[in-house]
């Protein structure tokens, strides 16, 4: 009988001694992490893949066709407007064009025989030594000789030109691509691949995609596209490798279209680039930053979503009441702008969020400290 009785003591005494543990432990877990919503000014990015080009490219291809008999560039080299890139074979040009001076003299002279025959004409028949076909006959052949002349000289200036056009000029200031023609090619102006590709990047455009939800966004935000590019802040770019560039640029150009295809817009930021880092068909990201004053700020671990829907625990009354809220479509991942569902001075849980339940008793960790 007594062994029974100390039995049930100990036992009771490990009951209360469970109980206050349990007590302790749900104490303990009744602790959380909250704050009080405030105003605070922030400033969010969005990034945007983008494709990188030149400000001017040109793919320079032969206005003549010929065997390609010297190319004056390297693969790569900086090449200044006029200048000869390639030379295409000369000899049946060189020679087109002195068939062609030697015609315009040809034509001058004959000219000038016309003019003094239908001068003689008119004084012959003057004294009524020539019929009046005889002088009106010298006349008809001045006026073509005058257009054998005129035909001459323009063949000259053909020939000219496509002399000229042997000699393969850049027409702009850039950067050369890899040449795939070689000395002995034959070429011309119908060829698959340009005898080189020059890109002006002494600045680069950067193009991307906006969808139309974001467009839309920015257009109310500025009040128009045009406004929109004035006054949107200078962007920065990620280029492929992760780094930053050192330059800012700005957005200087806005589709006024949308693609039907992927219902987009497309837009264009501009880059200095006097040291020549980005390339034409190179790649990055654009990072727009945009600032928001005045705005409401919570951490993305005091909610939790549930259907699409993202809700925080306000505590009221020491407990947890679920409430939903609506946000900014901008957020830097670690934090969302509140638009609706929470005032100012109101508190709420800040961690744990889904993991606690309706009606949870909480308690501030910065009480129980």
């Amino acid at each position: 009988m007594k062994n029974r009785y100390i039995t049930a003591i100990i036992c009771a005494a490990a009951l209360v001694s469970c109980g206050q543990t349990q007590e302790k432990t749900t104490q303990k877990e009744n602790y959380y992490e909250t704050m009080t919503v405030s105003l605070s000014d922030r400033t969010l990015t969005t990034g945007y893949s983008a494709a990188i080009s030149g400000v001017q490219t040109v793919e320079i291809r032969p206005q003549v066709s010929g065997m390609i008999t010297d190319i004056l560039i390297e693969e790569g080299e900086n090449v200044q407007k006029g200048q000869v890139l390639f030379v295409i074979d000369q000899t049946p040009y060189k020679a087109a064009y002195e068939i062609a001076v030697a015609n315009v003299k040809s034509a001058e002279a004959s000219l000038s025989t016309a003019r003094l025959i239908l001068q003689s004409n008119k004084d012959l028949y003057a004294q009524d030594v020539v019929s009046e076909f005889d002088l009106m006959t010298a006349q008809n052949n001045l006026t073509e000789a005058e257009a054998r002349l005129a035909l001459c000289k323009a063949e000259e200036v053909n020939a000219s030109n496509n002399l000229s056009y042997t000699e393969v000029r850049s027409p702009v200031n850039g950067v050369a691509s890899m040449i795939p023609y070689r000395v002995g090619a034959l070429v011309n102006s119908n060829i698959t691949q340009p005898l080189v590709t020059v890109s002006d990047d002494s600045r680069v455009y950067a193009y991307f995609s906006m969808a139309e939800n974001q467009m839309l966004d920015m257009v109310k935000q500025y009040g128009s596209l045009d406004n929109a590019i004035r006054q949107m802040p200078q962007v920065e770019l990620i280029m492929s490798n992760g780094d930053r560039y050192e330059h800012t640029g700005k957005i200087n150009a806005i589709s006024g279209t949308i693609s039907e295809s992927t219902g987009s817009v497309s837009i264009r930021a501009v880059f200095n680039n006097r040291n020549h880092l980005l390339r034409n068909g190179g790649s990055g990201t654009i990072i727009i930053p945009t600032t928001l004053n005045g705005c409401m700020v919570i951490p993305q671990s005091a909610t939790y979503e549930l259907q699409d829907r993202i809700f925080v625990y306000k505590v009221v009354d020491g407990k947890a009441s679920s409430t939903e809220i609506h946000i900014a479509p901008q957020n830097n991942g670690v934090e969302y702008i509140v638009t609706d569902g929470l005032e100012v001075g109101d508190v709420i849980v800040a961690e744990g969020a889904g993991l606690i339940k309706e009606g949870t008793p909480i308690k501030s960790k910065e009480d129980k400290e």
